[in-house]
C-alpha cells in the first residue's frame, strides 16, 4: 500500500530573474496530478534561486531523499527531471536507491515513471540529456564571457582593478590613477618583492583597493590572476 507522495519542486536564479518556470505553476501541476490519480501528497517541498548541478547543495531535495530513506513515502514526483537533476551520475543513483526499496519517480512532463521498464529506459535518456545540455550551456557560457573579456566588456558585479566603466556602462577602460599604482606592483614583483611585501609598501604609500580597504598579499595576487589577464 503507498504511504504517499512527497513532490519537489526548484527554479534556479536565472529562471527567477527571466520570470520563466516559476515555483507556484510546478506545484499546482504536481497537486492536480496527484488529485487525478489518487496520490496522497504528504508534502511539497522548493528549492528556489538554486542550480541543479549537483544535490549536497540543495537542502529541499535532501528533504525529499530523507523521507524516501526514512520510508515516510514511497514516490517522489517532479514536474520534470530537470527539476531534480542535471547530472546522470546522481539521477541514476537515486534512481536506483529508490528501485531497490520498491520506490517509484514520476515526471509529469516528460513522462517518465520508473516502475516500468520503458520509464526507467527514459529516464535515462532524460537524465544523460539534460546533463548534456548543463554542460553545453557551461560551455556557452564560458565562451561568451571569454569574448566580454577580449572586448574589456563588464562580465559581472566587480570591476578589476586597474579599470573603470566607460560611459557606454558597458564596456571597460583603463583608470589612469589606478594603472599607476598597477605599473609599482609589476615593477616591485619583478625586483622579486612577495606579494606580502608589495602590499605593505603600498599600505605605506598610502594607497588603497577599488572598495577603499589597506592591501593584503591575496588582493594583490588579485591583480595578477584577474587585471593582468583583462588586460592581455
Amino acid at each position: 500500500m503507498s504511504t504517499g507522495a512527497v513532490g519537489y519542486v526548484r527554479v534556479s536564479s536565472e529562471e527567477q530573474a527571466k520570470g520563466g518556470i516559476s515555483l507556484e505553476m510546478q506545484a499546482t501541476k504536481i497537486r492536480a496530478y496527484c488529485e487525478l490519480n489518487d496520490l496522497n501528497l504528504v508534502e511539497l517541498v522548493a528549492d528556489e534561486g538554486i542550480s541543479a548541478k549537483d544535490i549536497e547543495h540543495r537542502p529541499g531535495f535532501l528533504r525529499c531523499l530523507e523521507m524516501l530513506d526514512n520510508e515516510q513515502v514511497d514516490t517522489l514526483i517532479v514536474w520534470r527531471v530537470d527539476r531534480a537533476f542535471r547530472s546522470t551520475i546522481d539521477a541514476l543513483t537515486v534512481r536506483n536507491t529508490m528501485e531497490r526499496k520498491g520506490q517509484t519517480l514520476i515526471s509529469i512532463t516528460d513522462p517518465v515513471e520508473t516502475s516500468t521498464a520503458s520509464g526507467k529506459l527514459q529516464y535515462g535518456i532524460k537524465a544523460v540529456l539534460n546533463e548534456y545540455e548543463r554542460d553545453l550551456i557551461s560551455e556557452r557560457t564560458k565562451a561568451a564571457l571569454e569574448q566580454k573579456r577580449a572586448n574589456r566588456e563588464k562580465t559581472g558585479g566587480v570591476v578589476p582593478y586597474g579599470f573603470r566603466i566607460a560611459s557606454d556602462g558597458i564596456h571597460l577602460e583603463i583608470d589612469p590613477e589606478e594603472a599607476q599604482v598597477v605599473a609599482l606592483v609589476l615593477d616591485l614583483h619583478e625586483a622579486g618583492v612577495s606579494y606580502r611585501g608589495i602590499a605593505k609598501r603600498l599600505n605605506q604609500d598610502g594607497y588603497t583597493t577599488k572598495t577603499g580597504h589597506p592591501w593584503n598579499h591575496r588582493t594583490v595576487g588579485r591583480v595578477f590572476a584577474v587585471t593582468l589577464k583583462w588586460a592581455a
